[in-house]
């Protein structure tokens, strides 16, 4: 009997002893992780690479001013979103993207490049082959060496004489004025208020002589900002050859618009224009070309200046400060994204109606032809028709548009498809 009784207190030892091994072994940290059913989820995040931005690039490129919002994934590509956040493909032009402050609301913005990357990589390649005289090479290095950079390194003030010969309409009859306005608002250093450009760094005046260069979009955005009333989207920074704005709907997208919403733009869009030929800056704005993506509308129906590298400025206070040679003048910066035996246009050959003319005759007959009732749509399409022939008749086209908006803006609704003036149109004949 006393010998059952020692086995069995023995066999229950066994058992306790077993159980505190097996309790010790689940406690350490390597069964903690073999334990695991599931290693903790991994919030997926975007692979940014230097060469999909154009950082590799810099200076020869936009600036720095919005790299860490991408980093942060405080940008985003709206249409390729998906569980392994893939970037999307590098040789478009533009992108739709999301921007967010706090990261709790976000608000559309349009993700572009100044242009194509394989125009981008062609003017590279020229970069190097006509400076260097070599496939590859270190494009700041490159463009550091050439007469026109070691001029702007030297000056103290932007002047006419270095953007001499640059293909950016913008540039075509540069004031001082106009210039000085550049360096004051230049968006990618910080706010010095000065015409001088003593704030700049070397690094800084390279990349905006590449920017006035490649395409003076976003120079426009910064210089004459939406907040003070400038028909433009509002310049969010940039990040290597990628410009970041707010988001607009291009024009084209209207072309097939309900004839409320036809007349209440094409009306938009001759303010507009009205508003670039006169204004409290005494600066004259002439388009070279329009298409369907110059221009944009906002999601309050409000019509904006989407694509500005086609414009260029007249100051009407001081006139051009380049003569005839000057903007004849050619080197690498002049033909970075165009033809460098393109032919300069004079000054004095703009006229003062030409963005109408051309409006007329590419736009408002694709946003107006056959969305009203006769005899309405055919008195349109005669003020439409003498508008596009008026070139030579600058008071023939403001007669053919002052009729064409009195005959629009009848034709307009009020409601909150137009947030930009609802309900201010309920109490206010201006709108």
């Amino acid at each position: 009997m006393g010998r059952w009784i020692c086995r069995l207190c023995s066999r229950v030892a066994d058992s306790w002893l077993l159980l505190l091994l097996v309790l010790a072994l689940s406690c350490s940290p390597a069964a903690a992780v073999t334990a695991s059913p599931s290693a903790p989820h991994v919030k997926p995040s975007y692979s940014f690479g230097r060469t999909f931005l154009g950082l590799d690039k810099c200076n020869a490129c936009i600036g720095t001013s919005i790299c860490k919002k991408f980093f942060k994934e405080e940008i985003r590509f709206d249409t390729w979103l998906s569980s392994r956040l893939k970037l999307p493909p590098s040789y478009l032009l533009s992108y739709s993207g999301n921007y967010t402050d706090d990261a709790q609301s976000w608000r559309l913005v349009d993700i572009t490049r100044l242009t194509t990357k394989y125009q981008h990589d062609q003017a590279d390649k020229r970069i190097c082959t006509s400076l260097l005289k070599t496939k590859t090479c270190s494009l700041e290095r490159a463009l550091r060496r050439t007469h026109r950079f070691q001029k702007w390194l030297r000056a103290k003030r932007l002047t006419p004489d270095l953007v001499q010969g640059l293909s950016s309409p913008m540039l075509r009859c540069p004031s001082q004025r106009l210039l000085d306005r550049i360096v004051r608002r230049y968006a990618e250093v910080p706010d010095a208020g000065s015409i001088y450009m003593d704030h700049l760094t070397d690094r800084d005046k390279l990349r905006l002589l590449y920017t006035l260069s490649v395409n003076s979009h976003p120079i426009l955005l910064q210089i004459f900002p939406d907040v003070e009333g400038w028909p433009f989207p509002r310049y969010l920074g940039s990040c290597g050859r990628l410009v970041v704005s707010a988001s607009t709907q291009p024009l084209r997208d209207f072309f097939g618009a309900a004839p409320e919403v036809a007349a209440d733009l094409a009306l938009q869009l001759l303010a507009v224009l009205r508003s670039m030929g006169t204004n409290d800056l005494n600066y004259f704005f002439y388009f070279t070309h329009v298409d369907a993506g110059t221009f944009g509308v906002f999601s309050n129906g409000h019509l904006f200046i989407r694509d500005a590298s086609t414009l260029g400025i007249i100051d009407k206070e001081e006139g051009s400060q380049l003569i005839d040679g000057q903007q004849e003048y050619k080197d690498i910066f002049s033909c970075l994204t165009v033809d460098c035996q393109s032919a300069f246009v004079s000054c004095n050959s703009i006229r003062e109606k030409q963005s109408l003319v051309m409006v007329c005759q590419e736009l408002l007959p694709k946003l107006l032809k056959g969305k009203f009732l006769q005899p309405v749509q055919e008195k349109i399409d005669s003020f439409l028709q003498h508008c596009a022939d008026g070139l030579a008749d600058d008071q023939g086209v403001n007669e053919a548009l002052a009729k064409l908006a009195e005959l629009l803006k009848p034709l307009r609704s009020c409601d909150s498809r137009f947030a930009y003036r609802y309900p201010d149109c309920k109490y206010s004949d201006k709108y």
